[in-house]
């Protein structure tokens, strides 16, 4: 089951669209593998790379997918347990400026990736579709578990495309 448009904010769209899966469970794992081989093949010349003023380091782009999903996460847990209040925004800019990434080398990134992906697998997996359906508010609006489950993917896909399009 996909989510549908009336279940999520309109900004989830773009991202819900990368994802050509029809369940949650493939979609997570299909994109954990993809993203960890793709990490995996990053030049390690190119990992405090930035393509722009201004912009983040390579490294601060894949610690940023980590942190986005650790938060997003934790929102579908809120709210496949019936906790629908609202939930604040994060600042991406102020948490990539404050990651302690100087000494952090791409393994212990690829690691957190893992780690934090296989939770968030382990997670969904125990939700039935009536918790995947529930709604919560965040800042921006109100949107289901499911569809979060399926932003997590786009969202570090997004970023996979930018990385290949504008870093290496």
């Amino acid at each position: 089951m996909r989510p549908l448009v009336k279940d999520h904010i309109p900004y989830f769209l773009k991202y819900i669209d990368l994802i050509p899966e029809t369940d949650i469970i493939s979609a997570l794992k299909s994109n954990h593998q993809s993203t960890l081989d793709f990490i995996e093949s990053i030049p390690r010349l190119k990992v405090n790379h930035f393509y722009d003023e201004g912009k983040w380091t390579v490294k601060q782009v894949i610690n940023h997918i980590i942190d986005t999903e650790r938060i997003l996460s934790y929102r579908a847990l809120r709210f496949a347990r019936g906790d629908s209040q609202l939930l604040p925004g994060f600042d991406e800019n102020l948490y990539a400026a404050n990651a302690n990434l100087t000494e952090t080398n791409m393994q212990l990134l690829m690691d957190e990736f893992d780690s934090v992906r296989l939770s968030t697998i382990l997670m969904f997996k125990q939700l039935a579709e009536k918790q995947l359906l529930l709604k919560g508010n965040m800042a921006s609006g109100e949107t289901n578990v499911l569809s979060i489950g399926y932003f997590i993917c786009g969202h570090a896909q997004h970023h996979v495309n930018v990385i290949k399009e504008r870093y290496l």
